[in-house]
């Protein structure tokens, strides 16, 4: 599957990442490219997260998850938001303590090509996640999209600062920039939380789809009115309910008719609708 791959390509990518960051950051002693492999090591745990909510969430409907499975994205991108906060506090935490007593560093110059490096490799990554996360509609592959490209304004933020440091001599920077990347990481933190919370506590879709939803029941002449619509999404998953009111006269075959075209017209627009429609007769 398509967005199992993309999930795998994160997990690798970040693993290599990790790797060099963490080497690079020892050898220099530099808090802020150290930062920078937590945040890397926190992206590859997100990228494992995603792989198995995703993985978990392309199971098809049982007996104990009849809407199927698809809330299991849902709980991959809060769990993810969590370990972004986590790994922006670490941070904080680390550069406050070096603030109070500056160490030399060394070896700028690796410091600067591991930052240009993670910058270009996740701004790939980060790209091939968000066109597959939009053919898929994957909150998941979404979420882990954007740890990634955190990371690469991060790195670009942590090499600039290193380049400063080699031309200024100035070392107390070091730990500056690792507060910024700190900020950087919890504002996106916030907006994951927010993005991801909507599906777990079933709120409604956009108001441009439910627009769209509306319109498709008006262009049906035999839809006299309608009502009570309720919408939710799972994963990637659109669930619609709504009642729509009919003349009387009207046979069940051509009511059954009516329903199944508003439903494959609506799946048509919105992919991966699940779509319920309640029948009732217009009253005297």
């Amino acid at each position: 599957m398509e967005k199992q791959k993309a999930a795998l390509l994160s997990i690798y990518s970040n693993t290599a990442l990790i790797t060099f960051k963490i080497i690079a950051g020892l050898l220099m002693n530099s808090i802020s490219v150290i930062s920078e492999a937590i945040h890397s090591g926190i992206d590859l745990m997100a990228s494992f997260v995603a792989y198995f909510s995703i993985k978990k969430a392309s199971q098809p409907r049982d007996d104990d998850h009849p809407f199927g499975h698809g809330k299991f994205e849902n709980v991959s991108g809060a769990f993810e938001a969590i370990l972004i906060f986590l790994a922006a506090g670490l941070i904080i935490y680390e550069a406050i303590k070096k603030i109070m007593y500056v160490p030399e560093l060394k070896s700028i110059e690796a410091g600067i090509g591991v930052m240009l490096i993670s910058a270009i490799v996740n701004t790939f990554i980060s790209r091939t996640l968000f066109k597959v996360s939009k053919k898929s509609d994957s909150i998941a592959l979404e979420a882990d999209a954007w740890h990634l490209l955190t990371d690469v304004y991060t790195s670009a933020g942590v090499m600039v600062g290193l380049i400063i440091i080699k031309i200024t001599n100035l070392e107390i920077i070091d730990p500056i920039i690792a507060m910024m990347v700190a900020a950087m990481i919890i504002k996106a933190s916030i907006d994951l939380t927010r993005k991801t919370l909507g599906g777990l506590v079933d709120e409604s879709l956009p108001k441009h789809e439910i627009q769209t939803i509306v319109d498709i029941i008006k262009q049906h002449s035999a839809i006299l009115n309608y009502h009570k619509l309720r919408t939710r999404k799972s994963g990637n998953i659109r669930e619609i309910d709504i009642h729509v009111i009919v003349n009387k006269e009207n046979s069940l075959t051509d009511v059954h008719s009516l329903c199944y075209d508003i439903e494959n017209h609506i799946k048509n627009v919105l992919p991966g609708s699940y779509v319920t429609i309640h029948i009732e007769p217009e009253e005297e």
